[in-house]
């Protein structure tokens, strides 16, 4: 474990790449959560998206720990980080997923879902959504 003191949750480390978990099983949790997420909020009104903000923070959380995995002077999370079978799986799958652009994207999108749900779903305690 590292000396650094790790953020407060949904956040899931510190600055440094996980040594316990790989880039693979992240990736996996980020787009199944955010997945699923999507898909409910796309079969529910927009005042009730607030419910899916968590999972959206949680798998912002995922993605937010993949680049960590990319070493300086590269352009791609290396298959050498990816040491578990769902890890690798995923990699040997999708192994362009695990570019830099790619992985920033999927951190910029899954903000945006986020702010958007904060848009249009107010908060608990509110009377309507926020401008």
């Amino acid at each position: 474990m590292a000396d650094e003191i790790p953020p407060p949750p949904p956040a899931f480390g510190g600055t440094q790449p996980s040594q316990i978990i790989d880039p693979g099983e992240f990736a996996e949790v980020a787009h199944r959560v955010s997945r699923r997420a999507g898909l409910d909020m796309l079969n529910s009104p927009e005042s009730e998206h607030r419910t899916y903000r968590g999972a959206m923070a949680y798998a912002l959380a995922a993605f937010e720990e993949l680049p960590k995995f990319v070493p300086p002077g590269l352009d791609a999370i290396p298959a050498s980080a990816f040491t578990s079978e769902v890890g690798r799986a995923r990699y040997e799958r999708e192994p362009a997923k695990f570019d830099r652009d790619i992985l920033e994207m999927d951190i910029d999108l899954t903000r945006k879902i986020i702010a958007d749900i904060d848009a249009v779903s107010p908060p608990p305690g509110g009377t309507g959504p926020r401008a």
